[in-house]
């Protein structure tokens, strides 16, 4: 129970829950980010933590050593179910071990040896003993290896590989797939509007036409880009000790392959890359690389929002209405922008941790220091705020509506957009000063499409090169636009 006892607070107990949740990732938010949860919370970190035990241990069963014999089938099944079968409740009971211990790393190795039927130290006597149903022979078999479990490993060991597969699952599972969705629908958006004329505005002010559909296509472009960088990033691991030696691997089997032993359990089992060269800890880097390219493809979305937030405004986009919906406390007309404005915060958040993670998780003082293992805590926080903005800006990207008439008005009322055409044309065939002609013409005051047929007319150029200028109109003036937009 949660006790308040600030004097601008209630007097009475909250229990945790989403209503008394400090993170709104945990509370107001907590649906739309519970992809996430099983992999990156305390519990999924516990969970990979077993596996990457489990995996160890099994490895270490068939390296041939005599005082560890290959498991039978029924003990790898009863490993390999432990491993899969992972509960809160087991979760739990770790957290009621490490209470004991002040340990979270021992506290998983203590939780693995009683789940295989073994005793805890007397000290662990206290904690209600579980219930577990398991062959006695299983159980002789596995307490003949109880000491191999965790076996030379220093908790990095343990923690730098978990964090690995779940950083894999995460991006792999989650985070991609939540990415390229919002992709799909940009790209959907871009065919759908690949014809529509739209008025530019380069620094704000009118400029040469596009088409809805190009502009677009643009930003998908930009963020496949920065979705292939995210799923390229290596992921690594080490299991070598407490600095990076097989120190006390050799210290018992001096002749044993431990750099073999080592890339085979993390590439074979573990699915993840070896480092061989590292300190107590896996350096980080390509954990920098991958929040710096989340980053990346968070600050595309954040112009995006910022995009979409000024096309709704001048009347480019309409948004969808729901019943029962409400835009405004006090002015009923207003459908507000809110899953755009809503995307740029969290993407602000989110950024703002990712940044954190990529400039301090490298740093590590001499072979080790503490300063990593809070901060890697946050990584779900991170996410979670990516993929709430991600889920924000495709909301509010389902709601638009193409407002073909408005854009078209735009377009119309702004002819003085043809000025670049016609002095490019006058320069083709050697007219005097054509950009000094249309500056003086259009320049601060804009022009109308029967002053600029007149200043066409009058142009000594070919008749021809007339004739293409005077079919030009602010609407067709896009180039290859939509042929971009429709090829992306």
């Amino acid at each position: 129970m949660l006790g308040i006892h600030s004097s601008n607070s209630p007097h009475y107990p909250m229990s945790l829950s989403t209503l008394s949740a400090l993170s709104p990732l945990d509370g107001r938010y907590a649906s739309k980010v519970d992809a996430l949860r099983a992999t990156l919370s305390e519990a999924g970190f516990m969970h990979h933590r077993v596996k990457v035990e489990i995996s160890w241990l099994q490895a270490l069963s068939l390296a041939g050593f005599t005082e560890i014999k290959p498991f039978s089938d029924a003990a790898n099944t009863l490993l390999n179910q432990i491993a899969s079968d992972f509960s809160e409740a087991d979760a739990a009971r770790i957290k009621s071990i490490e209470a004991v211990t002040n340990h979270d790393v021992k506290a998983v190795e203590y939780w693995l040896k009683e789940s295989v039927g073994l005793a805890l130290p007397e000290s662990y006597n206290h904690l209600a003993k579980r219930e577990l149903h398991i062959a006695p022979e299983i159980t002789a078999e596995l307490k003949a290896a109880a000491e191999f479990i965790h076996f030379a490993c220093t908790s990095e060991d343990i923690n730098n590989t978990s964090h690995g597969m779940m950083l894999k699952t995460a991006r792999d599972s989650v985070m991609l797939p939540a990415l390229e969705k919002l992709i799909a629908r940009l790209k959907d958006i871009a065919h759908e509007n690949a014809n529509v004329p739209m008025l530019s505005r380069t620094h704000g002010q009118t400029a040469s036409p596009t088409t809805l559909g190009k502009e677009m296509a643009n930003v998908v472009a930009r963020l496949q880009r920065a979705a292939q960088r995210i799923a390229q990033v290596e992921i690594l691991g080490k299991m070598n000790g407490a600095v990076g030696n097989y120190n006390a691997h050799l210290s018992a089997y001096p002749n044993h392959d431990w750099e073999s032993f080592s890339k085979n359990v993390i590439e074979q089992r573990l699915g993840l890359t070896y480092n061989p060269y590292t300190i107590q800890i896996e350096p980080h880097d390509y954990m920098a690389e991958m929040f710096d390219a989340f980053a990346r493809a968070n600050t595309i979305l954040l112009d995006l929002n910022r995009d979409i937030w000024g096309y709704i405004s001048v009347g480019y986009f309409k948004q969808k209405t729901k019943a029962g919906e409400i835009g405004s406390s006090t002015m009923p007309h207003k459908v507000n922008p809110i899953d755009f404005e809503n995307s740029e915060g969290n993407l602000g958040l989110a950024n703002a941790l990712l940044k954190h993670l990529s400039e301090k998780l490298p740093i590590s003082r001499w072979q080790r220091d503490l300063t990593d293992s809070t901060v890697l805590r946050n990584i779900g926080v991170a996410f979670g705020y990516t993929l709430l903005a991600y889920d924000s800006c495709v909301r509010g990207l389902n709601k638009l509506e193409t407002n073909q008439a408005r854009l078209a008005e735009d377009l119309d009322n702004t002819w003085e957009v043809l000025a670049e055409p016609v002095q490019t044309v006058m320069r083709r065939y050697g007219v005097e000063n054509p950009y000094e002609q249309l500056k003086e013409l259009t320049r601060g005051k804009g022009i109308s499409k029967d002053a600029l047929r007149e200043f066409i007319l009058g142009l000594s150029i070919p008749q021809d090169a007339k004739d293409l200028l005077l079919t030009m109109t602010p609407g067709n003036y896009t180039g290859i636009a939509a042929k971009l937009a429709k090829a992306i």
